[in-house]
């Protein structure tokens, strides 16, 4: 199972957790969890994180397995005994989503979004639905209630 999140995940750690739990725990799967950045969010994460590029071994796992959702993840998947791994990619949010489930062999992938209307997806795009219509298995959406 591949649990994707990103920049806008922080607010909704909660509830991607819980529907993780839900279907892995009795299943025993192990779960990836997965940051995905674009060039600019991994510049600015590098920065943010005070990485030395002359020091550091820069890997995008590294710099998702510091990243703060990617620590509250791990802490609930720990008290529940779920099993999981770290991967960090840089591209595109929903294309790299997709590759990502493809080349660990996920059989479900789980994303979070917000309710957005049409007009918002013809302009912005959607992460969820680029996923959603392009993953290689079944995928599980959460979504952010705006309202709580």
């Amino acid at each position: 199972m591949l649990l994707a999140v990103g920049p806008g995940d922080g607010d909704r750690s909660d509830r991607l957790a819980e529907t993780v739990i839900e279907v892995a725990k009795p299943a025993d799967a192990t779960v990836v969890l997965a940051h995905v950045f674009t060039s600019s969010e991994y510049d600015d994460v590098l920065d943010r994180l005070e990485f030395d590029p002359d020091v550091d071994e820069i890997d995008p796992d590294a710099v998702a397995a510091r990243h703060a959702t990617i620590h509250d993840l791990e802490g609930v998947l720990d008290e529940h005994d779920v099993d999981y791994a770290i991967r960090g990619a840089v591209g595109e949010h929903g294309p790299t989503i997709v590759d990502l489930a493809a080349s660990v062999g996920a059989d479900r992938v789980v994303v979070g979004g917000r309710r957005r209307s049409p007009t918002g997806k013809a302009v912005f795009g959607s992460t969820a639905q680029e996923v959603l219509l392009s993953a290689p298995c079944p995928v599980t959406f959460v979504r952010h209630d705006d309202a709580a």
